[in-house]
């Protein structure tokens, strides 16, 4: 692995460039760029899986989207799905850049929110050959007002998000929350989530479990992928159970996508929702197959 730079839209991200154990210099390899779940940083769940997609003869990137991690971007914290979208295309561009990538053949691979962001952007960048997805987070206006407090929390939210917005206009103030917590229902994620809470898990020093800017209601909540589907043309691979979040969403995306060269890789499990969600970031089971279908399916495809 090895510490890399590159520019989007004039920021300047940090990312994690990953090389299969036999590389050869002068030889060209497929490529995967590798998002995660929102507000994460490339040292959680999208550098385990680029490091482990490696081990199968891809190179791989993990980054900071642009205000996180070591990445630029202002305010920090804000979790902008658009921006992000932009961020996954020109991660695609600096991959291409590499000598060392065959620049037609990348891929991308996302769990969870991060499935959003890399759908959306596959379906309006060709350069991505294929798409694979593992416990995606599929939402709609409908489906957030059963996380967020429904209509009502849902609306409250965006109104406090518009205001954070004008407050930060006109006085450079960002408004905070904590990112996750087990006693503020006002947090971004409110819940024992072992996996953020846990520094042997995702809990890492890198990510921040205590801000989340509020100015980021509105444009996650607001944000609605479902559009998308019928304009992906590449390859996809959705992998999901009724054990992870919003299941049904993920069948009505993949119902979408208008290719027909797509599988949807439906898991038997006693876990209920959400707890097989998060065992696709980290452990051994879901990360395993996943990486093993992802592998199979990039192989093929690219």
């Amino acid at each position: 692995m090895k510490k890399i730079n590159f520019k989007s839209e004039g920021f300047n991200l940090a990312g994690h460039l990953f090389f299969p154990a036999d590389f050869k210099e002068g030889t060209q390899y497929p490529a995967i760029v590798v998002s995660g779940s929102w507000t994460t940083v490339k040292e959680q769940m999208a550098g385990l899986y680029a490091e482990k997609f490696t081990e199968n003869g891809f190179i791989t990137l993990a980054f900071d989207f642009r205000n996180y991690g070591e990445s630029e971007g202002e305010p920090r914290f804000w979790e902008n799905p658009e921006m992000k979208v932009i961020d996954i295309k020109n991660a695609v561009s600096y991959l291409q850049s590499l000598s060392e990538v065959d620049s037609e053949r990348i891929g991308a691979f996302a769990v969870c929110a991060g499935s959003m962001y890399t759908l959306m952007a596959a379906s309006e960048d060709n350069r991505i050959k294929a798409v694979v997805t593992a416990a995606s987070w599929l939402h709609d206006a409908e489906a957030v007002k059963l996380f967020y407090g429904g209509e009502e929390g849902v609306n409250t939210k965006i109104e406090a998000a518009r205001k954070a917005k004008e407050k930060f206009a006109k006085e450079g103030v960002v408004e905070y929350i904590e990112t996750i917590s087990t006693t503020n229902t006002a947090a971004a994620m409110y819940g024992n989530y072992d996996y953020y809470l846990n520094p042997e898990r995702g809990g890492v020093a890198e990510w921040s479990n205590d801000k989340f800017a509020v100015m980021s209601w509105e444009d996650w909540l607001t944000l609605d992928p479902m559009p998308y589907a019928p304009k992906l043309q590449a390859p996809t691979l959705m992998i999901h159970s009724d054990g992870c979040v919003l299941p049904q969403y993920t069948k009505n995306f993949f119902e979408k996508i208008a290719t027909d060269n797509k599988e949807l890789m439906w898991l038997d499990t006693e876990l209920e929702s959400p707890i097989q969600q998060f065992n696709f970031y980290d452990q051994e089971e879901e990360v395993g197959l996943a990486i093993a279908k992802g592998s199979d399916w990039f192989k093929a495809k690219l």
